[in-house]
C-alpha cells in the first residue's frame, strides 16, 4: 500500500491543471485495469476528466446487475490543492510511521484504500450482490462545479454511498455530520467625493461595509453550528476619495437545511444602512449539509464491523464540505470520512498514519461485502 500511496503522490495533480489531474487519472485507473474492472473517462473541457470504475464489471453482465436502484457509489477525488511543482519542496517521505507528502491524506491515501479494499474482496472471491461506482472527480478541491452533475446522478441510482474523504483525528472518526458551505459577496456601492474639500457630497461604500459587517456578525450562533465569517475586505481607491464602491466576501456555514435557509432569507433581505447607499448580495450556499439522518444506519453498522475487526471507531461533525453532502441533500444513506487516518490536510505537515491503512480497507471491504 505505502509503494502505490508513492506512486500515487508523486504524481502530482493540482485541480487547475489539467494536463496534471488528467495525467493522474490514466495512473489511477491503470492501477484499476489491473484489477479487471470496466473503466470510463468522463471527459471534460475544464478541469480533468473524471473517472468511473465499474467493478466487478464481468460479474454484473452475467448475474444481470441493472444500473437501476440498487448500486453501491464510492466517492473519491483525483486533485489536490497543491500546485505544480510542491513535491520538490514537500518531498514523500516516511518518519515515526507516518507518511507524509502533498495530497497524501486529503485523499490520494483513500484511492489506495478503495483499490485494495477491491483487491481484497477479488481474492477472497467474493460475489457482488450489487454493482459497485467508484467515481474520480476532478474538482472537489473547488465546488465540484463540472462533477455534481454526474455525482447526483449516480447517487440517485444508489442504495448508499461511502466517502473516501479522509477521516477525523488519530483515532479515525467518520464523518456522520458535515456542515453546508457557501460563499458570498456584499457588493457595496456609494458615491466618491473629495475626503477633505467636500466629503459630505459622497457616500463612503467602506464605511457602509463596515456596518454591513457589524450586522452579518450577529447572525452567528455557535450553539446551533451557524457561522457567518467575512472573510476579504476590499475597498477604495486614494487615501484622498470617499470610495464609491466596496466588497465583502463572507464565508457562511450551518448544520441543518432549515439553518442554511434561514441564512439565505436574511442575505437576500439586506439593505443599505447609509442614505445613498446600495448592497447587492451575490452568491450562496455551494453544498447543502450532511445531517446525521442520512449517515446513522450506515455508521452503526461500520460500527458493528469495525468491532468484529478487532477495532473501534467513533463518529463526529466536520465543518467543511464534501462531496458527500450532495448525496444526502437526495436523502441517499451517506458515510463519510471513510478515507486516511492522519492530520494537517491542506498544509505542510500533511500525513498518514501508515498502520491504519490495512485497517480502513478492510473496513471499507467489509462493508462493501456486507451491504
Amino acid at each position: 500500500m505505502l509503494r502505490l500511496l508513492k506512486r500515487f503522490v508523486m504524481c502530482e495533480s493540482p485541480t487547475d491543471s489539467k494536463p496534471a489531474v488528467d495525467r493522474f487519472g490514466r495512473v489511477l485507473a491503470a492501477e484499476w485495469k489491473k484489477r479487471g474492472v470496466k473503466i470510463e473517462f468522463l471527459q471534460q473541457k475544464r478541469p480533468g476528466n473524471h473517472v468511473r470504475v465499474v467493478w466487478p464489471s464481468s460479474l454484473a453482465r452475467q448475474n444481470g446487475i441493472s444500473a437501476r436502484a440498487g448500486q453501491i457509489l464510492v466517492l473519491g477525488h483525483l486533485d489536490t490543492v497543491y500546485g505544480l511543482g510542491t513535491i520538490k519542496k514537500m518531498p514523500f517521505r516516511v518518519t515515526r510511521e507516518r507518511a507524509f507528502g502533498p495530497g497524501i491524506f486529503d485523499m490520494k491515501g483513500g484511492l489506495v484504500i478503495a483499490l485494495f479494499a477491491a483487491e481484497a474482496l477479488a481474492r477472497a472471491k467474493w460475489l457482488s450482490r450489487r454493482r459497485i461506482v467508484f467515481l474520480w472527480t476532478s474538482d472537489e478541491e473547488t465546488g465540484s462545479q463540472s462533477s455534481r452533475e454526474v455525482i447526483e446522478r449516480e447517487a440517485r441510482r444508489s442504495m448508499a454511498v461511502l466517502v473516501l474523504e479522509p477521516a477525523n483525528g488519530p483515532k479515525g472518526k467518520l464523518k456522520t455530520r458535515r456542515k453546508a458551505v457557501g460563499t458570498v459577496d456584499l457588493i457595496v456601492t456609494g458615491r466618491a467625493a473629495h475626503a477633505g474639500l467636500d466629503p459630505a457630497a459622497g457616500v463612503n461604500a467602506v464605511h457602509e461595509l463596515t456596518l454591513q459587517a457589524v450586522r452579518l456578525m450577529r447572525l452567528n450562533n455557535p450553539r446551533r453550528g451557524i457561522t457567518v465569517n467575512p472573510t476579504i475586505a476590499q475597498g477604495g481607491t486614494r487615501s484622498n476619495v470617499i470610495p464609491a464602491e466596496a466588497r465583502l466576501t463572507i464565508d457562511v456555514r450551518a448544520e441543518t437545511i432549515g439553518d442554511m435557509r434561514r441564512i439565505e432569507r436574511k442575505l437576500k433581505t439586506l439593505r443599505p444602512i447609509l442614505p445613498g447607499a446600495r448592497v447587492a448580495v451575490q452568491g450562496g450556499f455551494s453544498r447543502p449539509p450532511l445531517e446525521r439522518g442520512a449517515s446513522a444506519a450506515l455508521f452503526s453498522h461500520a460500527q458493528e464491523i469495525a468491532h468484529q475487526l478487532g477495532f473501534s471507531i467513533d463518529e463526529c461533525l466536520a465543518g467543511g464540505g464534501s462531496d458527500g453532502n450532495f448525496t444526502a441533500a437526495l436523502s441517499v444513506p451517506t458515510l463519510d470520512g471513510l478515507g486516511a487516518v492522519g492530520a494537517a490536510a491542506h498544509s505542510p505537515d500533511e500525513h498518514v498514519i501508515i498502520s491504519a491503512l490495512p485497517d480502513r480497507a478492510a473496513l471499507l471491504a467489509s462493508l462493501l461485502a456486507t451491504l
